[in-house]
């Protein structure tokens, strides 16, 4: 843990969602991981009541690829700000699949589909394994305040549905789009993966609350999506993403935490402590001193 700085939430901000309005007291900070620094630095402050982390996703200026985001580094450091189980809120944009989801919406995935490739996915190897439970990757606590929440502010909102999440940077092929509608996906984006990968090795919750900004490619007489097009629906919907994000946070801590993802890896670590090499503990940290211990400390 970072010493005397404490977050109770982190909010990753995606596109279009570069700063965290009402934060009281807030103060940045240059953070430093094992896994390099976070894409921004991260800003900590109080928001009615609770200490918020917040990172924006492509740093200042959106000046990272999808596939070069820091995810490691950006789910570590909120790791070692979390007094005890970190609950994460991510933002993004994402393109539609579906005919009923329509830009302007919202929509909290239950699933996910991977299509990335060469995104380091993993805090483990260099001596340690670990195998989590992914069946279920978002956290449902999470997604379901950030779900009501979005309500609140005015936001039409699907519950649950399944992402493809590309490598991007370019949009899909119009016969990527139609192979994912044949899977039975919702929307498409490129940054949820590996992040809540990462946040499930750490034990953290996460969910994303996805602004749909177009219908991709797949729509006859639509206008294909293009980055001006994402920006500006983006701009339409960022005040009432950071509402959702605000009173979601408000109503979650309120709510007592019934979700597994703080024992994720209680069944999940093969490797023994004591034949994991010494400079992997160190690098794993946080990740694993709840059952491993310091370095040169009592499991």
């Amino acid at each position: 843990m970072v010493e005397g700085l404490r977050a109770d939430f982190g909010v990753i901000g995606g596109s279009g969602f570069y700063e965290m309005p009402g934060l009281a007291d807030a103060h940045a900070y240059d953070l430093d991981t094992p896994y390099g620094t976070p894409s921004s630095p991260v800003t900590v402050g109080s928001l009615h009541g609770r200490q918020v982390a917040f990172i924006a996703r492509h740093g200042e200026g959106h000046r990272i690829l999808p596939e070069e985001l820091p995810s490691r580094a950006n789910i570590y450091a909120l790791k070692m700000l979390g007094v005890t189980r970190m609950r994460i809120l991510a933002v993004s944009a994402v393109g539609s699949l579906r005919e009923e989801v329509h830009p302007l919406d919202a929509v909290v995935p239950d699933q996910v589909i991977d299509r990335t490739s060469g995104r380091p996915s993993t805090f483990f190897g260099e001596g340690a394994v670990a195998h989590v439970g992914f069946a279920d990757p978002f956290c449902p606590s999470v997604a379901g305040a950030l779900a009501g929440a979005a309500e609140g502010a005015g936001v039409a909102v699907h519950r649950g549905g399944t992402l493809v999440v590309i490598n991007g940077p370019a949009f899909s092929s119009r016969a990527e789009a139609h192979l994912y509608r044949a899977w039975g996906a919702e929307i498409v984006g490129m940054t949820a993966l590996p992040e809540a990968k990462l946040a499930r090795e750490a034990e953290c919750c996460y969910a994303t609350l996805c602004f749909v900004t177009d219908y991709d490619v797949w729509r006859e007489g639509e206008e294909d999506v293009s980055a001006n097009l994402v920006v500006q629906n983006l701009n339409a919907n960022v005040a009432r993403a950071r509402e959702a994000v605000a009173n979601a946070i408000v109503a979650l801590g309120e709510q007592p935490r019934a979700c597994g993802c703080g024992d994720a890896l209680a069944s999940a670590l093969m490797t023994a402590r004591e034949r994991v090499p010494s400079e992997t503990r160190s690098r794993l940290g946080v990740i694993v001193r709840r059952y491993w211990g310091s370095v040169g400390g009592a499991a």
